[in-house]
């Protein structure tokens, strides 16, 4: 079996599986850590520790690290915190890509029927956001911004953004910048301190840490404001007891990838070589983003009039499981969002299939995609011309 669906969640990470038997194994600690007996004690200061690792990590400070459900929580917190703040300030518009994830969307969507209004940024053919506009936005409309939202790396095409810039623009107009960061954290280099970032996020499940864990990251941490109420954990912006075993395992997949990091370059050739393979076996084959800075695991490729899902089944037929585009519409039979806003032909989005694969996937896993998906696209054209 090959797993190609990294960017929708990738598998529970061996250091992480080999902590949680070994925790397991050692029975505990277990208990609430706010609670003030020695097993509470104890289980707080893992908690912090945790924080502490992956704040070393992301380039950021522990009192900046707020551990969440994952980034559909943390943009939700974002926005919350950000639109409130607008309104104490007289602002009324966010400036919001095309390209961002669903969770994003939505919050924006949500604080529109608020009254907020909305600016979308076009995006180029190429994928990237239309930086231009940009900063003519914020250079022409600043104190009317509540914040400007735009992904580090897109989770479909793998196209990784010109954040530093949007940040230090954002930065000297004195408006907020909210980056979702969940596909380049564990795939790419990142430091929250050198990002020019207000605000970032994180699911632990994109890394090989245990589904439900993730944090938030505030340049600022006083401005957030919290949207689950509790006993004042978090420094009373996030209430709730702790996922603390779930936030250690974050940590451990954070300092795994820190410590294999090096691994990034041996799989952005691999994924060059595929990507050559594939176009050399199907003449017409289309790799979206192909000629600008992308994820070193990721794919998205398309031939025209073939379905997208119509290729998957039939990887899957070889135990190979790629999706369509973004895990949450994978169900959908058309063009996704992210390449509408690429001005793609429907001939061609429908057809779109991601590929993408983990710092741990095996070397020769690429060799066998790429055999199946010419195989599999050869099949379809032929029933095709019939």
């Amino acid at each position: 079996m090959i797993y190609a669906d990294y960017n929708g969640s990738a598998p529970i990470g061996q250091a992480v599986k080999e902590y949680l038997v070994n925790r397991l194994n050692n029975d505990g600690p277990y208990a609430n850590p706010n609670a003030i007996h020695f097993l509470g004690s104890k289980c707080l200061r893992i908690l912090e520790t945790a924080r502490q690792v992956c704040a070393d990590v992301l380039g950021a400070r522990p009192d900046q690290v707020f551990f969440t459900s994952g980034a559909s929580e943390g943009i939700s917190t974002i926005f919350h915190s950000a639109v409130l703040r607008a309104k104490e300030q007289g602002r009324q518009s966010i400036l919001i890509s095309q390209i961002e994830h669903a969770a994003t969307i939505a919050a924006a969507l949500f604080y529109e029927k608020q009254g907020m209004k909305l600016i979308w940024i076009p995006t180029l053919p190429s994928g990237v956001v239309d930086l231009e506009f940009v900063k003519k936005i914020l250079k022409t409309q600043a104190k009317d911004i509540a914040c400007v939202a735009v992904m580090a790396a897109n989770n479909e095409t793998g196209v990784i953004q010109p954040y530093s810039e949007i940040g230090k623009c954002a930065e000297e107009n004195q408006v907020l910048f909210l980056c979702d960061t969940t596909q380049l954290i564990g795939k790419a280099e990142f430091s929250f301190s050198t990002s020019h970032l207000d605000f970032a996020v994180c699911s632990g499940h994109k890394l090989g840490a245990l589904p439900g864990s993730g944090l938030l990251l505030a340049k600022h941490p006083t401005l957030l404001r919290p949207i689950i109420f509790g006993g004042g954990q978090e420094l009373g912006k996030r209430g709730g007891t702790q996922n603390y075993i779930g936030a250690e395992t974050l940590a451990i997949a954070l300092k795994n990838f820190a410590d294999n990091k090096d691994q990034l370059k041996t799989l952005n050739t691999a994924r060059l070589s595929f990507e050559a393979k594939i176009k050399n076996g199907l003449p017409g084959l289309i790799i979206f983003s192909e000629e600008v800075s992308r994820l070193s695991n990721t794919t998205f490729l398309a031939y025209p009039g073939i379905m997208g899902q119509a290729v998957q089944i039939e990887l899957e037929s070889k135990n190979i499981f790629i999706t369509t585009s973004a895990a949450c519409s994978d169900n959908e039979p058309a063009t996704s969002k992210v390449l509408q806003a690429m001005n793609i032909d429907d001939a061609i989005g429908r057809g779109a299939v991601r590929i993408s694969l983990g710092l741990w996937s095996a070397p020769t896993d690429y060799d066998i995609i790429a055999d199946a998906i010419i195989w599999a696209y050869k099949k379809l054209l032929k029933i095709q011309s019939y």
